[in-house]
């Protein structure tokens, strides 16, 4: 059974990397397309565009894997059912459970590879890229090292160690210099933010070098006025899709300590975490579309079926991601509905009859013209 298994996962895995790689292209190219309008400014120049829109791409991977998996599993499945690879199986004693045990090791492979991607491969790489692009769009950025960014305004150095969510900077140093490059005022921010036209620090450390010595003082907050831009916020600005569980999990620390809302980063927290479970079912939902429909049902409508099903559940996954937030719903909720019920879906799809019924929604949904694609 071994050999089995390797064999129908061989067919699912190759499916979904070649649905992939079409997915892909398709993505580069309307990303690229989409910042050649901030190619020109600063140095930032088409080389840094085409890198940037590559680094952002293992965020892609993970964005489109359950769809990917989905078309990925009924291409191959159909590959071995149109050779009637399937049928000589089932002809040789190998029960339908069994055939999908061996589809679900391979998706249970898929949803690790989709959990090793969103945790340690896509944060990592988009906020590389975040960085590089941030650096080639403005000149303020001088230097991006591991402690951080380093920035000049005039006679002012500025290290901001930390960037989060929502425009925040955390663990900012800021040394100001005189007209003889001496230090003159060395100041320490727990936390930064942009208010209208200036910048709001709290937890204030400030030392001051005067020829009689160092005074030291403490300030709960305090206003600072600086030349730094308001566009540099927005370029290196971190999208808690793009955090990985870890992260958003002390940042959701941060915002309960301050009392800020936590909605949307719980949720995305929770989309992160039922993210394997997801590509789980979409490999499942691919079995129905192999096994459950007639043999009168060609390649072509297999996969126009299951293309409107796959887009359909990542259109419903974002609506329904949205419609939490507004209406305050369970971040759990609204990160497992989407799933579970497409896992639901594919049950119902499993018994026969429910094929016919289905063919015959789409077939009312789709223009006149597209009737022949689908199954009588």
């Amino acid at each position: 059974m071994k050999i089995l298994d390797r064999y129908i996962g061989t067919a699912v895995v190759t499916g979904t990397m070649l649905v992939m790689l079409v997915l892909l292209a398709l993505f580069f190219f309307i990303d690229f397309v989409n910042n050649l309008n901030d190619v020109g400014k600063g140095n930032y120049n088409v080389l840094r565009a085409v890198q940037y829109v590559a680094l952002t791409q293992p965020r892609r991977v993970y964005e489109i894997f359950p769809l990917a998996a989905l078309l990925g599993s009924m291409l191959g499945l159909g590959w071995l059912a149109a050779g009637s690879e399937l049928t000589v199986m089932r002809a040789a004693g190998v029960s339908l459970t069994r055939l999908m045990l061996s589809i679900m090791k391979v998706g249970a492979m898929m949803m690790l590879a989709v959990m090793l991607i969103g945790e340690l491969v896509a944060p990592k790489s988009e906020q590389y890229a975040q960085s590089l692009r941030s650096m080639a769009l403005t000149s303020q950025i001088a230097l991006d090292t591991r402690y951080g960014f380093w920035t000049r305004d005039e006679r002012t150095f500025i290290n901001i160690r930390t960037l989060l969510p929502g425009g925040l900077f955390s663990d900012i140093y800021i040394y100001e210099f005189d007209d003889k490059h001496q230090l003159r005022v060395a100041t320490h921010a727990a936390k930064a933010r942009r208010e209208g036209e200036q910048w709001l620090l709290e937890d204030i450390v400030q030392s001051e070098v005067k020829p009689s010595g160092v005074v030291t003082r403490q300030l709960a907050r305090a206003q600072w006025n600086s030349l730094l831009s308001a566009d540099l916020v927005s370029v290196v600005l971190v999208k808690p899709e793009s955090l990985s569980s870890w992260d958003l999990y002390k940042y959701l620390g941060y915002l309960r300590d301050n009392g800020q809302s936590t909605q949307r980063y719980e949720i995305a927290l929770w989309n992160k975490l039922v993210a394997p479970f997801t590509t789980g079912v979409m490999v499942f939902l691919a079995i129905p579309f192999v096994f459950g429909s007639p043999r009168s049902v060609g390649m072509g409508q297999r996969v126009l079926v299951g293309s409107l099903m796959g887009v359909g559940f990542h259109l419903f996954n974002q609506i329904f991601s949205h419609v939490g937030l507004v209406y305050n719903l369970s971040p759990l909720f609204c990160a497992l509905f989407p799933s579970a019920w497409f896992l639901l879906l594919a049950l119902v799809l499993l018994s026969r009859p429910y094929w016919s019924r289905l063919a015959q929604i789409v077939k009312m949904a789709l223009p006149r013209g597209f009737e022949p694609l689908l199954p009588p």
